[in-house]
């Protein structure tokens, strides 16, 4: 008869152990969790579920070709821009240009063996690009301590280093020389100016800004309808009678001047197809 009472002994010491092995476990959780101070857990919301909508179509990315790789009229098919392209296509391969207008922020970095960190950095407005294949420039403004600073780079300069876009936008004009005649407001930027989030798809933002001009003398005549320019406010610094005399110098036959056309369209669609390909390698 002694037998059944071990057995129970075991089964009940078993038991036991099972309780305390749970009730161990039990405060280990709560101690991890926080809840030994007698608090309950603090509750954490699962993650949201990411949901794609696969039946909208996708916005392509906007399609962007650099002016300089237009070459001039009578010079579509010279072997000249056809060279300078590949040159072009593998300073990009090394050198993220990215993409900007006349009116965009951007910011400069070169190597200069002068400074003291070998490298100088510049913060302005772009006020113009010009030139074509690799001789392609533009020119950054900034107002520094009162006083207008322009600096014109070479955009494939082997001394670039990079060149970032703290502002996307395009002006009402494709020139934007006649600021340097503007109040200083409208070309001060920021050195410390950070960058501005744009969509790389849809339309890049029109600034519709027109600026108030200095007192005359000008550099230029901007009035003259020959320089067209719609970002100026002349109806503060001009009166009626100066703006009606410099309608006199309007050319109101360039308008039917067929050989002032240049289509560039195909042309466009031929060297994007190229610097796609060629950079695609």
């Amino acid at each position: 008869m002694a037998a059944p009472v071990r057995s129970t002994a075991i089964c009940s010491l078993g038991a036991f152990r099972n309780q305390n092995f749970r009730f161990l476990s039990t405060s280990l959780r709560q101690l991890a969790s926080g809840g030994a101070s007698g608090q309950p857990p603090k509750f954490t919301p699962p993650t949201k579920p990411v949901i794609i909508d696969k039946t909208r179509a996708e916005v392509p990315l906007r399609r962007f070709l650099s002016p300089e790789f237009i070459p001039p009229r009578q010079r579509t098919k010279s072997l000249k821009f056809a060279l300078e392209r590949k040159d072009m296509i593998q300073r990009r391969s090394v050198l993220n240009i990215p993409e900007f207008y006349v009116g965009s922020i951007l910011a400069v970095t070169m190597s200069d063996p002068h400074a003291s960190d070998k490298t100088n950095r510049f913060v302005g407005l772009c006020i113009q690009r010009s030139g074509k294949g690799l001789g392609a420039t533009f020119l950054l403004r900034n107002v520094i301590s009162n006083q207008g600073v322009e600096i014109c780079y070479e955009l494939y300069n082997p001394r670039m280093q990079k060149i970032e876009v703290l502002k996307l936008e395009k002006r009402l004009d494709d020139n934007l020389l006649y600021l340097r005649d503007a109040l200083p407001e409208y070309c001060t930027v920021d050195l410390n100016m950070k960058p501005i989030a744009t969509s790389p798809t849809g339309d890049v933002p029109v600034n519709t800004l027109k600026v108030k001009m200095k007192p005359k003398p000008w550099s230029k005549r901007w009035e003259r309808p020959k320089y067209n320019v719609q970002g100026i406010r002349f109806d503060l610094c001009l009166t009626a009678e100066k703006m009606q005399e410099a309608q006199k110098w309007a050319q109101p036959w360039l308008e039917y001047d067929m050989l002032k056309e240049y289509n560039t369209s195909a042309l466009e669609d031929s060297i994007w197809q190229e610097v796609q390909k060629s950079a695609g390698k």
